[in-house]
């Protein structure tokens, strides 16, 4: 990496978990930092303005959804959530408030970084397609400021993630894009995980877009495996 190296926050209870990921993370050029609990993990987000966090969900006294919860009132910075829990709610549930990526433990170190370094990709102002600025049927987005306008209401608030995703159904409309074919166009790498997620972010924007019955706006399901881009 060039110039100043991209700053970690690794928030974890499990002191052996903090070592490997530094040891990693350091051998790929990243300054990592680290907390162990909830407040501390906030404060020194507040302070050293991390580019990235990787928090675990259980932690003492402020887990790490509160820890999220309380990132996205005033910050999109990326997130990566770690969790030693099985159950699919967890994951949908940080997702659902904001969280980029998830991660089971355990977990191979190298999938990890893999993992960090596109979140990252993706995080940075770039979108692959050529057109700077999309118009369509009320909605503005604006590629080279990341910024989203729907006609009557201003700009809407949206992650990386959720930007490039509505970029790219923006950039295609009419054209149905299965899971697989978003993931590999949004997500940016060989992702391992379950494709719905992108349905968490398909809801995501439905509902920052404002769709509803009087005006079905944009994003279409269609046969439950893909999605298109309602009107040009």
């Amino acid at each position: 990496m060039e110039g100043t190296p991209e700053k970690i926050l690794v928030v974890d209870d499990e002191e052996h978990i903090i070592e490997l990921v530094e040891l990693y993370l350091g051998k790929e050029g990243y300054s990592v930092l680290s907390a162990s609990e909830g407040a501390e993990a906030l404060e020194k987000f507040g302070v050293e303005k991390p580019d990235l966090l990787v928090l675990d969900i259980m932690l003492p006294g402020m887990d790490g959804l509160e820890v999220l919860r309380t990132i996205r009132k005033s910050s999109r910075v990326p997130v990566i959530m770690l969790t030693a829990r099985e159950s699919e709610v967890d994951k949908v549930v940080g997702l659902e408030l904001g969280a980029d990526d998830y991660l089971t433990k355990p977990f191979s170190p190298r999938e990890l970084v893999a993992r960090v370094k596109a979140v990252l990709r993706r995080s940075r102002p770039a979108v692959e397609e050529a057109e700077p600025v999309l118009r369509r049927r009320g909605l503005t987005v604006d590629a080279d400021r990341r910024r989203v306008e729907v006609e009557g209401h201003g700009e809407v608030e949206l992650t990386a993630k959720e930007f490039d995703l509505l970029y790219v159904l923006a950039a295609n409309p009419g054209i149905v894009l299965t899971r697989d074919r978003l993931m590999e166009k949004v997500w940016g790498y060989e992702y391992v995980g379950d494709t719905r997620t992108v349905d968490v972010y398909i809801r995501h924007l439905r509902e920052k877009l404002g769709d509803d019955a009087e005006n079905p706006r944009f994003i279409e399901t269609v046969r439950g495996v893909g999605y298109r881009f309602k009107g040009a």
